[in-house]
C-alpha cells in the first residue's frame, strides 16, 4: 500500500505543477491586453491632444478671416464717406466704422486667448508623445517577454502532461478515479499527511483507529471529515498538539 501513496504523492505532484502553469497561462492573455490597453490609451490621448491644437488653430483662421472682412468694411465705409455730402450719412457710416473696430478689437482679445491656448495645446501634446512612446516601448518589451513565457510555459504544459499520463497509467483504476474526484472537489490537496494526530487537509483531529490503520500502511485510508486520503511517515507527530 506504501507504494501506491507514492505513486499519488508523484501524480499529486504533477498536477500540482499542472495547476501551476495553467494558472500562469490564464494571467499571461489579461496581462498582454491590459499592456496594449494602456498603449491604446496614451496613442488616443495624443491623437486628442493633436486634435486640439488642429482645432485651436482652426479657429485662429477663423478669426483673422473675421478681421480681414471687418477691415474690408471699414474700408468699404470710409469709401462711402468720401462720396456722401448727407451729414446724416455720414455720421452714420462713422458709426459703423466704430462698431467694425470695436468686433476686431474682440476677435483680437479672442486671439490672444487662442495663442496662449495653443501654447497649452502644444505643451500637451509633447507630453502625451513621451508618454506614448514610453508605453509603446513597453509594450513591444513586454510583449516580447510574455510571448516567450507563454511559449515555455506550453511546452512545461505538454511536458507535464505527457509525464502525468504515465504516472496515472500506473495507478489501479479505482484508486485513480477517486483520486481524480477528491482533486477535482479539494483542490490540489488530495493526498495529506498526518500532523499531530489531525488530517493534514482540513486539520481536524482523526479517530485512533484512522490513526492505527494509517500506520499499518495495509490499505487506503480516507479522512472522515473531508476524504482526503491519508499516509503516514515515521517522522510524522501523531502525538496530539497541546
Amino acid at each position: 500500500m506504501q507504494e501506491i501513496i507514492e505513486q499519488l504523492l508523484i501524480l499529486q505532484d504533477r498536477d500540482r505543477k499542472i495547476l501551476r502553469v495553467t494558472q500562469e497561462l490564464a494571467h499571461i492573455g489579461p496581462d498582454r491586453d491590459n499592456l496594449r490597453g494602456r498603449a491604446a490609451a496614451t496613442q488616443s490621448q495624443l491623437e486628442a491632444a493633436k486634435l486640439r491644437v488642429k482645432q485651436i488653430e482652426t479657429e485662429r483662421k477663423q478669426r483673422d478671416l473675421e478681421i480681414e472682412a471687418k477691415k474690408s468694411q471699414i474700408e468699404k465705409y470710409l469709401n462711402q464717406q468720401l462720396l456722401t455730402r448727407k451729414n446724416e450719412e455720414y455720421k452714420a457710416l462713422t458709426h459703423e466704422i466704430e462698431m467694425a473696430k470695436e468686433v476686431i478689437f474682440k476677435i483680437e482679445d479672442a486671439e490672444i486667448i487662442l495663442m496662449e491656448q495653443a501654447e497649452a495645446a502644444q505643451k500637451e501634446v509633447a507630453r502625451a508623445t513621451t508618454e506614448a512612446a514610453a508605453a509603446k516601448k513597453l509594450l513591444d518589451d513586454q510583449i516580447g517577454l510574455l510571448d516567450q513565457r507563454e511559449a515555455n510555459l506550453k511546452q512545461d504544459f505538454a511536458k507535464l502532461i505527457g509525464e502525468r499520463g504515465q504516472l496515472a497509467s500506473v495507478v489501479d483504476e479505482s484508486t485513480r478515479n477517486r483520486y481524480e474526484r477528491i482533486f477535482k472537489s479539494k483542490g490540489e490537496n488530495v493526498v495529506v499527511g498526518i500532523e499531530h494526530s489531525s488530517c493534514g487537509g482540513c486539520h481536524m483531529k482523526l479517530p485512533a483507529q484512522i490513526l492505527v490503520s494509517c500506520q499499518a500502511q495495509a490499505e487506503i485510508v480516507t479522512c472522515p471529515s473531508c476524504g482526503r486520503i491519508l499516509y503516514f511517515k515515521r517522522d510524522m507527530d501523531l502525538k496530539a498538539a497541546d
